[in-house]
């Protein structure tokens, strides 16, 4: 697994959100954890699903309708990690088509990228929106115990322990 912190320190540069949002810091870990346990069941490559988790929201203007804000978390991906230095060309090329399409509805691609939409969507319930299994991709994410778990902790508004130890003193402005 790379380091991250590297990363989030560019990332947090040009955030613009409150990291405390809706889309903010706890909900990338929430989405991190919902990936991971997805690739505990499911595979998938563990790198792209934790990249995914900082860089999907990254590039929000906003915490409502935000069209654009998944190409744009794309293009960012492309720029801190198009080099290839830290990730390969597939890899990358995983990771700027489940940033881009995330919002999309799309059920069907690489199941790396399912668990990456997946993980997003098991996370709706922190905005009032029950994940619907019909929109969900993996067989794991659409069993009642993992969406009862993502739920609950969307609800509560769970924020694991290294988000508030390691990340967010790198958005603090």
């Amino acid at each position: 697994m790379i380091d991250i912190k590297p990363l989030l320190i560019q990332i947090a540069s040009q955030y613009i959100l409150d990291p405390n949002g809706a889309h903010g810091l706890s909900h990338w870990g929430r989405v991190l954890e919902n990936g991971l346990s997805l690739a505990d069941i499911e595979g998938g490559d563990i790198t792209v699903i934790h990249l995914f988790a900082i860089f999907h929201d990254a590039c929000r203007h906003n915490q409502t309708v935000d069209p654009g804000h998944g190409a744009r978390g794309a293009a960012l991906v492309e720029e801190l990690l198009g080099d290839l230095r830290l990730v390969n060309r597939k890899q990358l090329d995983l990771l700027t088509q489940a940033c881009r399409e995330h919002t999309d509805g799309k059920t069907q691609a690489d199941l790396t990228v399912q668990i990456c939409w997946d993980s997003d969507r098991l996370d709706l319930a922190r905005v009032h929106i029950e994940p619907d299994p019909r929109c969900l991709c993996t067989d794991a994410a659409k069993t009642d115990r993992l969406r009862e778990w993502a739920n609950q902790r969307a609800i509560a508004k769970y924020i694991p322990p290294y988000v508030n130890i390691q990340w967010k003193p790198l958005f603090i402005r």
